[in-house]
């Protein structure tokens, strides 16, 4: 038995006329009649007792006729729950983005995003950079933002901005209180970083600007790839950190203080990576909102040094 039976079944109930249930139904007549002569063989009885001026529903019809339309009924909530899941799963963006890096010009487009398009629901993700790429190409994800150069052949990149890099320092280190430092002058001998596989664009530009500067620092790898355990290493005197200039405006770590590499120390470019195919209708969206909003701060200018003493 199939849904279009009860259709019919129910339209000739109602109609009590087999033309006007055609009609009804927008098909040919002889399709009404021969549909409702199966399903009556289907089921071994008569549901219509037929004379050549009228049409009546039998006792077994008239006990159908409730339980068809109620079958109809449930037919339509499922339709609609199944048009409601769809239409929740393109009202939302699902962005991916390495536990140390979301540049504060994605946050800004993502703040405008939803300003503008409040029923779209933001669902952030972090993970690895090469983890969280290969779940957009799997569309597990709509967009991630990662640090530059990246393996993203294939994929779209949406310029995200430039960062400066920012020194962590435990409050009691002799420069924590400049608003400014070169990395000569810090000198570290224990440089406290994330696992590289967290953000590898950003890991090698850490080891690139230190061998620059004629620094060969001992890498202290924390076991998480979370800021807050590379700060917490910090603060306890494990070594000093480098890191992206948005975990600086995102995070006050007890005991640290994070002050600008100077003027020369190199800016980091970053990027929201994207299916190029994408028909998802709130990426299109938030991809023109971050090109609309953009980083209007230059690279390479200063912050001021922020910290929470112990």
């Amino acid at each position: 038995m199939e849904l279009r039976h009860l259709r019919y079944f129910v339209a000739v109930a109602e109609e009590l006329h087999f033309r006007r249930a055609a009609e009804r139904l927008h098909i040919a007549q002889p399709a009404v009649s021969e549909q409702v002569r199966k399903l009556e063989q289907e089921l071994g009885v008569r549901l219509f007792d037929r004379t050549q001026r009228s049409v009546s529903l039998t006792d077994s019809g008239a006990a159908m006729l409730d339980e068809a339309r109620r079958v109809l009924r449930q037919a339509e909530i499922a339709m609609a729950a199944a048009r409601n899941a769809s239409e929740q799963a393109t009202a939302r963006l699902r962005i991916g983005h390495p536990h140390d890096f979301l540049p504060t010009s994605v946050e800004r487009a993502m703040q405008a995003f939803s300003a503008g398009t409040p029923g779209v629901q933001i669902h952030l993700e972090t993970g690895s950079a090469l983890r969280l790429l290969g779940e957009v190409r799997a569309d597990r994800l709509d967009a991630v933002v990662v640090g530059l150069p990246a393996p993203t052949s294939g994929l779209r990149e949406t310029p995200a901005g430039c960062q400066r890099i920012v020194a962590a320092l435990p409050v009691t280190h002799a420069h924590a209180m400049g608003s400014a430092i070169s990395l000569e002058r810090l000198a570290p001998e224990r440089l406290v970083v994330l696992p590289p596989d967290s953000n590898p664009a950003f890991h090698n530009v850490i080891v690139s600007v230190c061998r620059d500067a004629g620094l060969c620092p001992t890498l202290i790898e924390v076991g998480e790839p979370r800021v807050e355990h590379a700060l917490l290493a910090v603060a306890s005197g494990a070594g000093v950190a480098l890191l992206p200039e948005s975990v600086a405006e995102s995070h006050l770590a007890r005991g640290v203080r994070f002050v600008p590499l100077d003027a020369a120390a190199p800016v980091f470019e970053s990027a929201v990576i994207t299916r190029p195919d994408t028909e998802s209708l709130a990426t299109v969206g938030f991809l023109r909102t971050l090109s609309r909003v953009g980083d209007s701060r230059e690279p390479g200018v200063a912050r001021p040094a922020l910290s929470l003493a112990a």
